[in-house]
């Protein structure tokens, strides 16, 4: 058998063991028995996945459970797809609106990561790649931006206190005037950046806030710098995206 299908078979038999756990906690025999493997290799499986989090023993126990770092993960997913799910429809709909791709992003650390993307029903010739997944440094970003303005101001001088890296030559690396840039997007409640992350590319991102008044994501909108925003379109563009974010803020308010 070669190694990489016994990976293959061990990655199974760990999954297998942690749905066995889904179901209430267990001693290794249960689990054995529920994942159809030999109890020598449910109590190996247990003591590594126990040693990265992923199960842990009731105290005073000899049974297991799911462990607090799984269970972060999967609360930290549930949030993630709550948003996407209640923010689609939006998105969608702004999308259609201003002809331009739509999406959603939420701050992951010093980073925003970008967790959903609509097209436009009917794309223009020229269209910019799905930004899903990626994840990029706060300050070079229009949603990033909008995150650090909301920032509490000890939490915003540790990030401006390391060295902000330039993705093109309009990145803003300087703190003095990402600070300035900042207080704007405070004024405004949106935030525009041009070629700062991707020369050719232009965006415009708005905050999303929760029943706790917490900025828990942000809606943005982009496209190519040659015709997003179209001159004199600026003002227009931000309100449509501001009005968005405040729809998808109070759907999530509300429960969905």
């Amino acid at each position: 058998m070669s190694s990489r299908t016994i990976g293959v078979q061990s990655l199974r038999r760990a999954f297998a063991v942690l749905r066995a756990l889904g179901n209430g906690p267990l001693g290794v025999s249960d689990v054995a028995v529920a994942s159809h493997i030999p109890k020598s290799t449910a109590a190996r499986l247990l003591s590594a996945l126990a040693s990265e989090g992923a199960v842990e023993q009731v105290p005073g126990e000899r049974r297991y459970r799911l462990g607090p770092d799984l269970l972060a993960i999967a609360s930290g997913l549930s949030e993630t797809w709550d948003i996407v799910s209640i923010a689609r429809p939006t998105i969608a709909g702004l999308a259609a609106e201003l002809g331009e791709a739509a999406g959603v992003s939420i701050r992951d650390g010093w980073t925003v990561q970008y967790v959903d993307q609509i097209e436009p029903p009917n794309p223009n010739e020229v269209t910019v790649r799905d930004w899903t997944g990626t994840r990029i440094p706060l300050h070079a970003v229009s949603s990033g931006q909008v995150f650090l303005a909301q920032l509490p101001a000890p939490m915003l001088a540790r990030y401006l206190a390391e060295p902000l890296e330039a993705f093109t030559p309009r990145t803003l690396t300087d703190a003095g005037a990402l600070l300035e840039r900042l207080r704007d997007v405070r004024r405004d409640g949106h935030a525009w950046v041009q070629d700062e992350y991707a020369v050719g590319i232009s965006s415009v991102a708005a905050p999303i806030a929760d029943a706790r008044a917490e900025i828990v994501a942000a809606v943005h909108v982009h496209g190519p710098t040659y015709r997003f925003p179209p001159p004199g379109e600026e003002a227009r563009i931000a309100a449509a995206v501001r009005t968005a974010a405040a729809r998808i803020g109070a759907r999530l308010r509300a429960g969905g």
